[in-house]
């Protein structure tokens, strides 16, 4: 059996999110770009029957014990929090042909039957535009898993479209980097909510 890379099994608030990436240490190993997924098993539905500890614990057991695996994906981002499964900075198991070469990121849901939930939604924009700010990738290369030619499923379902994830994803940089001189990941996130609650405050 593959060694077991073990997990960091942490939940994040979209607003903290980036202040996590911001504390990764990235080694040799530098993904080229992000392959998005869908749970479908748990639905959406399904997904806070159980406390998130005990589902990151319950997922660890599937993939290390049940499917053999050295890793699973890195994220897991439902429509409260962002939870962070396999370190960032190792390759996790995901897709086929781009273990070695991507960031997994899994979105809790089934597309394909399950209307694509506007909460999770927007925190997977708030999760890929971190990932692509922290080393500087390209949304452009965003691949879903169903485009991976070994993948024999259809993942994420046809509810997720691509050109709307890579255009939220393009939205969420061009906001984080108004300028030429561009603070951190996190600090332009906490730019971004003090500039919200400020047009609340305006408008209240």
């Amino acid at each position: 059996m593959p060694n077991w890379k073990g997990i960091v099994g942490k939940s994040f608030a979209p607003e903290d999110f980036p202040a996590y990436i911001e504390s990764v240490v990235f080694g040799t190993w530098r993904p080229q770009f992000v392959v998005l997924h869908n749970t479908a098993v748990p639905k959406l539905a399904d997904w806070h029957n159980v406390p998130g500890q005990t589902r990151m614990a319950n997922l660890e057991n599937y993939y290390k014990n049940v499917q053999k695996w050295s890793a699973g994906p890195h994220l897991f981002v439902a429509d409260d929090l962002i939870w962070v499964f396999t370190p960032l900075n190792l390759p996790g198991v995901h897709s086929p042909s781009w273990n070695s070469v991507a960031w997994g990121v899994e979105m809790v849901g089934d597309y394909a039957t399950e209307p694509f939930s506007p909460a999770v939604r927007e925190n997977t924009l708030v999760a890929l535009a971190a990932l692509h700010a922290a080393l500087g990738l390209d949304p452009d290369r965003l691949k879903l898993h169903k485009e991976d030619t070994l993948t024999t499923h259809v993942c994420p379902g046809a509810n997720v479209l691509k050109g709307d994830i890579v255009h939220g994803v393009q939205m969420k940089l061009a906001e984080m980097s108004p300028g030429e001189h561009v603070p951190g990941v996190a600090k332009v996130f906490e730019m971004q909510a003090e500039g919200k609650r400020m047009r609340k405050k305006k408008t209240a």
